[in-house]
């Protein structure tokens, strides 16, 4: 079972409240909220996505890299390879 599938629940409620953030930081801009509140909200929407990235980055390390129970050493690439594809768009 994915790590995702497993957290499914837990995940789908922090995407839902990052959403709510997306919606109250849309409704600040057409409201023409000043510049100072619109970034603190665009820092909170960037603060939960990273939070969720983190999260996810963590249990794929877990799961795909760093168990034990993983003894194929072209599986255990599988999930490195996949990290840094993952990591090198992140961070561009």
């Amino acid at each position: 079972m994915s790590h995702t599938i497993r957290d499914k629940a837990k995940l789908l409620a922090r995407v839902r409240r990052i959403r709510g953030q997306v919606e109250a930081l849309e409704r600040a801009l057409d409201a023409e909220r000043e510049c100072a509140e619109i970034l603190h909200q665009i820092a909170a929407v960037r603060g939960a996505t990273n939070g969720l990235m983190a999260e996810v980055l963590e249990e794929h390390v877990r799961t795909h890299i760093a168990d034990p129970a993983i003894t194929d050493a072209a599986e255990r690439t599988k999930g490195a390879d996949e990290l840094i594809g993952v990591l090198r768009t992140y961070l561009k």
